[in-house]
């Protein structure tokens, strides 16, 4: 089994504070997530995580205007220079202080950042190798407390910068003979922010009460209408004297957004000169400047909007709500929403692949589940009729049912054809459910409870409880059918594992007893092996058929985590975490993953009882338990200086700053921050195994195979080179330009060779290609069915190899069972959407033939259907 798994999305999150951004082509959308970067693709749907990782959470993001740089800002100003294209970081950059904006320049060659009550202006990094790629170019201080925002002219000369000591002012870059730096007034509260229009002939501050004023450049003694930057020279009427005027602004109007909650998020577009406000109250609204006209209001989420974006075409509005990790893209013309997203609101604890590797489905502390898309990583549906925490998921083997068991003493069955729960499991009195397994056929549902000791057994078809499995003398903590469904294990608190035929309940339960706590437990695929995890670090195999041990490994010290901010021990004295709550089986059943409470999920291989892998889930440090050592100077009377809220910039508490006498910055020192602990409460290996994923704290982390870049030959020999290859293609030999092309393992290559096969010829060579490379030639079907085209040649290789081959693949199901599946994934989800365009294209030309007068009223029948087969052939008919 390969092991080098390497992270590849993010899902379950997609928005947690700071900004977002679109890219110049305003197809995508930036967002960040955590100290992570998420680009979600709004026109093929799709969504990728960049490969990177700040040391805190993101709170700016800004990108150039050619799209070719990032910038990533962490809550402390540690600053990462991406480049956006390759998904590669250039530099490492502290800007030492607090960042609550930065802007790239429209031309590029500056970006602007706010930090505290200065502003710094960059040169933007060029792409040749520098010595010092962050060259400063001025420091602006002018403002009496911290700057909000910050914006630039659409000529680059100037930027104008708004705070909270209720102005507004205009800066050049440059130093610009006749300009002085202007002071915009009259706000009575906080500036949120300010722009200037796109002919320079006016600035637009808005303040948190919702006032906007439009103010107006003009020149002192010069009655002419100029734009802003135009500084004439005018003669003095004493003498000849030539001298530049004096600027002078004034407020042309002042208008009032009508609404009852404060302004706390802005953004304006050059192109339709709309201004978009976004309340506390989760509403926004649409105006047209320069007068003002209210184009659109509309509630889009029950907590603030944090942050607002507009696309450069000004079509698209992007909202992101940090409270309830909302992401939305609006198309205010047509009133639709381009994408509607949101993760879950507190921890994620649980999640199951289906059976064919397409869906995922998690379920979190609010009581909700929602299945995503493992390809685009959207989700698709969500459910929420659980009234408490999901405590764990299961997908039947059909995958078209997903069942959910929650605290609230239900276990519920949802039907993903039409997105209903169609059924409802109660106890006889009221329990709560901690686990969850359904047997092979998906007719018997069982959950284990965590108060009476019990496991109740229902029957899917019918909903009736068919019995109640005691015995145990503590929570139920898991539970799993072997994979012939012939019995039932569960694991305990009371110290022991137990097997139950649900079937027939005269044969006496089983009973293993361990020294420990069982957290967990988990069936090899083949039924033949469990493994269940203690309370004291250790993983246990049991033999099922002899029901004897067969070995253990001490995890102990390998999923040790870090040392949480209020621990009065070390993080190797500490107890806390040095477990597996979760433990999983690879697909082909030759390594065991586990997860508990810290930063470390643990891969091992079941012969050798070695570790194999070890995977940091996060190394954000704005969570809690990441670090192993902790800095004391962060000690103060307070308490830890990361958990004391002095500023309230990312939180509901800034406005309840004490601020009475003059000079306190630092506010009330009881106020606090949540810190969330880094943890992973489930980990399940993919049916194909080509990945697994992770339900941590930082959201549903993906974890697959790079198989792209792997030199990885076989039976290779010194005359199989590209060349030789592309010459075997040129003189008809595809047979051996395809078994040379898997040998030498680089992709391109074979998928050159793949391609360049007639389809007539399929057919031959399956029958004479080496048994030994079908399963690498079906790996490799599998992968190109996910980005080609070509849905014909597949097909026919697929049919030809399963059908000529068909005895080696049946002696090596075993091993070629994640490939099959993720063929069978692949086939379905092609027939779905080929399916899906057939059929509206099918009715369409119905509809469209029908309406047209080449018709004839015979081929109607007497329900009023037309007959489609006619009427195709009539319509070949007319075209020749």
């Amino acid at each position: 089994m390969k092991t080098d798994f390497k992270f590849s999305n993010l899902c379950g999150t997609v928005y947690r504070k700071g900004n977002v951004v679109f890219t110049p082509d305003g197809n995508s959308i930036i967002s960040p997530v955590g100290n992570r970067v998420t680009v979600f693709d709004l026109v093929n749907n799709k969504s990728e995580t960049l490969p990177f990782e700040n040391k805190r959470d993101i709170r700016r993001l800004a990108l150039s205007p050619n799209g070719n740089l990032l910038l990533s800002v962490d809550e402390l100003g540690q600053t990462l220079l991406v480049n956006f294209r390759k998904r590669t970081v250039l530099h490492y950059f502290n800007l030492k202080d607090k960042v609550r904006d930065i802007v790239f320049s429209p031309d590029g060659r500056y970006f602007a950042a706010a930090l505290g009550r200065n502003v710094q202006v960059w040169h933007s990094p060029g792409y040749v190798r520098e010595f010092a790629p962050f060259v400063l170019h001025r420091t602006y201080a002018a403002h009496y407390d911290d700057v909000t925002s910050v914006s630039w002219s659409p000529d680059s000369r100037f930027f104008v910068t708004a705070g909270k000591d209720m102005v507004a002012k205009v800066f050049s870059v440059d130093p610009i003979e006749g300009f002085v730096p202007a002071t915009l007034t009259g706000h009575r509260h906080a500036v949120v922010s300010a722009w200037f229009a796109r002919d320079m002939r006016a600035v637009y501050t808005v303040s948190a009460d919702g006032a906007v004023c439009v103010r107006r450049f003009r020149l002192q003694g010069v009655d002419e209408n100029l734009t802003f930057g135009e500084f004439p020279i005018v003669t003095s009427d004493n003498d000849d004297d030539e001298e530049k005027p004096r600027t002078i602004w004034y407020t042309e109007s002042r208008h009032y957004a009508q609404q009852s909650a404060r302004v706390h998020s802005a953004a304006f577009n050059w192109a339709t000169n709309l201004m978009v406000l976004g309340f506390t109250n989760g509403v926004f609204g649409i105006w047209e400047m320069p007068d003002f006209n209210l184009v659109h209001t509309l509630s889009i989420s029950r907590k603030q909007i944090n942050t607002i974006a507009i696309n450069p075409t000004g079509e698209w509005l992007a909202f992101g709500a940090a409270k309830l990790g909302q992401l939305l893209v609006w198309e205010w013309q047509s009133e639709t929403y381009v994408l509607k997203q949101q993760g879950h609101f507190y921890d994620m604890s649980c999640v199951a692949y289906s059976g064919d590797g397409q869906y995922v489905a998690t379920g979190g502390d609010d009581a909700k589940l929602k299945v995503w898309n493992a390809l685009s990583g959207f989700c698709f549906i969500t459910f929420s009729e659980h009234t408490s925490s999901v405590t764990a998921v299961q997908f039947t083997k059909g995958s078209q049912v997903v069942l959910s068991a929650s605290l609230d003493g239900t276990v519920r069955a949802y039907d993903l054809v039409r997105y209903r729960n169609f059924r409802v499991f109660t106890s006889p009195t009221p329990v709560q459910f901690t686990s969850l397994a359904v047997d092979p056929s998906g007719e018997i549902v069982c959950a284990g409870c965590q108060d009476s000791f019990e496991i109740y057994v229902w029957s899917m078809q019918t909903g009736k409880l068919l019995d109640v499995l005691s015995g145990h003398e503590g929570p139920i903590s898991a539970l799993a059918f072997r994979p012939d469904g012939l019995s039932l294990a569960s694991s305990s608190w009371d110290k022991s594992v137990r097997f139950w035929d649900v079937f027939d309940r005269t044969k006496v339960v089983e009973r293993m007893e361990h020294s420990h706590e069982v957290l967990a437990l988990a069936y090899r695929p083949d039924g033949k092996e469990l493994c269940a995890s203690t309370i004291d670090g250790q993983i246990h195999f049991w033999d099922v058929a002899m029901a004897a041990p067969a070995g253990s490994i001490e995890g102990r010290r390998d999923i040790a985590g870090g040392r949480s901010a209020t621990d009065r021990q070390t993080a190797e004295n500490s107890s806390a975490g040095k477990s597996f709550t979760s433990l999983c089986y690879s697909a082909d059943g030759t390594a065991v993953l586990g997860g508990g409470n810290s930063k470390y999920v643990c891969l091992y291989d079941r012969r050798s009882r070695i570790l194999l892998r070890k995977f940091q889930v996060s190394q954000n440090q704005s969570l809690d338990g990441v670090q192993h050592k902790l800095n004391s100077r962060n000690m103060t009377e307070a308490g830890p200086r990361d958990l004391i809220d002095s500023d309230g910039i990312d939180s509901d508490s800034e406005k309840h700053v004490d601020r009475s006498l003059p000079g306190v910055r630092s506010g009330d020192k009881s106020n606090r921050v949540l810190k969330p602990e880094v943890r992973t409460r489930d980990v399940k290996f993919a049916p194909t195994g080509r990945q697994w994923a992770a339900a941590s704290t930082e959201g549903l982390l993906i974890y697959s195979l790079d198989e792209t870049l792997v030199f990885d030959p076989f039976e290779l020999d010194a005359d199989v080179t590209p060349d030789s290859i592309r010459d075997l293609v040129r003189t008809g030999d595809y047979l051996r330009a395809l078994v040379n092309a898997l040998r030498l393992n680089e992709q391109h290559v074979i998928r050159s060779v793949y391609e360049s096969v007639p389809p007539k010829d399929v057919a031959l060579l399956a029958r004479a290609f080496p048994a030994v490379y079908v399963e690498r030639l079906l790996k490799f079907i599998a992968h190109a069915m996910e980005s080609s085209q070509l849905l014909e040649l597949h097909l026919k290789w697929v049919s030809e190899l399963l059908t000529t081959h068909g005895g080696f693949v049946k002696t090596r199901s075993v091993a070629l069972q994640p490939v099959l599946r993720m063929l069978q994934r692949n086939v379905v989800r092609l027939h779905q959407d080929i399916g899906s365009v057939c059929d509206k294209n099918y009715y369409s030309l119905g509809y469209l033939l029908r309406q047209s007068k080449h018709v004839p009223e015979a081929q109607e029948g007497t329900d009023g259907d037309v007959d489609m087969h006619q009427v195709f052939a009539d319509f070949s008919d007319d075209g020749e």
